[in-house]
């Protein structure tokens, strides 16, 4: 039969995601994708999938899945409590379990979003070549929603493959702090010096208002110069519009495909994801960067997860043993009589 992982209880807001669906903003199809792609790719890793592979995103709280098959090899890449059968687990390690084993992922102790990969991936159809989940559309993932009680998971391998189980040390990756590194543009001269001063120099806050698609920030009014209306024009990940009421919104992974408000700057890639990590009430600063510097941070992003499987350790006695697996290996190799 099939392996599958039942959703014995989602989190609030589990969804599938991938890199997303790329090329097709131009048609008015939301982009959606990991939101935090580094450790969406770190889950993947941890499993030995590709970085693109698609991964369940949880938000908060995590899901408890049960085996049907398997055996399964899952991760977790998030700052979260994790347990297999009522026992504690680490994170940042891959776990093989075997049929009816439960995982429990708890409440994120950091962080707004974790992230949950199983080895060879979900046995699901892309749509426009992802299965990146897009709720408002309702496209991809599991029938275009996000994960739900009862909900019953298809995996791509029936069984994982019999090898050791891996580790990262999450301190290995790149830290993030609270400054978020922008480009000025492409709507700049919409808004006063005051303005553009205004947004560099103060302090912001994140805000309630804050989803997949978005995050209002609290702060200090940017001044339009020359009003707050403009020829709708396309919305890349991370640009930052200023309506009417002066405050920023910040547009993330499921951002409309196009928009008229000005926008005074774009989020570096990378920091987008820091952004999308961040909880309501949590400060931030943006800092103004060239092209040139900007590119280069995106660079340095590409090769720290083309890089990951190469921080991969052995995950020595984490790894979870079913008895089977057991009585396979020969434990006592190497034995000799008490005549020897």
């Amino acid at each position: 039969m099939t392996t599958h992982l039942h959703v014995a209880s989602a989190g609030p807001s589990s969804t599938i995601q991938d890199r997303g669906r790329v090329g097709y903003q131009r048609y008015g199809v939301s982009v959606a994708g990991a939101a935090d792609p580094l450790l969406h790719a770190a889950a993947n890793a941890l499993v030995g999938n590709r970085p693109d592979e698609g991964a369940v995103e949880f938000t908060l709280a995590g899901d408890s899945i049960v085996v049907e098959g398997g055996p399964v090899r899952i991760a977790v890449a998030a700052d979260v409590g994790l347990t297999v059968d009522g026992d504690a687990v680490p994170a940042w390690t891959s776990l093989r379990l075997t049929d009816g084993q439960t995982l429990r992922i708890g409440a994120l102790r950091s962080g707004m979003r974790g992230y949950w990969a199983v080895e060879g991936g979900f046995a699901l159809q892309p749509v426009l070549g992802s299965v990146a989940t897009h709720i408002r559309s309702r496209m991809g993932g599991l029938d275009g929603t996000a994960l739900k009680t009862g909900d019953r998971l298809p995996l791509q391998l029936d069984q994982a493959a019999d090898q050791g189980e891996r580790r990262l040390d999450p301190s290995l990756l790149p830290a993030r702090g609270e400054r978020l590194r922008v480009m000025l543009g492409p709507q700049q001269d919409y808004f006063t010096q005051a303005g553009i001063e205004a947004f560099l120099e103060e302090d912001y806050t994140v805000s309630h208002e804050a989803d997949r698609m978005g995050c209002r920030l609290d702060g200090p009014a940017i001044e339009h110069a020359r009003g707050f209306n403009i020829t709708s024009d396309g919305i890349p990940l991370g640009a930052v519009q200023v309506p009417g009421t002066g405050r920023p919104i910040v547009l993330l992974a499921d951002r409309q495909t196009t928009g008229g408000y000005p926008k005074i700057a774009c989020v570096v890639g990378p920091d987008v994801a820091a952004l999308a990590q961040m909880r309501p009430g949590e400060r931030l600063r943006f800092t103004a960067v060239d092209a040139a510097e900007a590119g280069r941070i995106q660079a340095r992003h590409r090769e720290t997860i083309g890089g990951l499987p190469a921080l991969l350790q052995s995950a020595g006695g984490f790894a979870l043993y079913d008895s089977g697996r057991l009585l396979g290996f020969n434990l006592i190799g190497g034995a000799v009589t008490g005549w020897d």
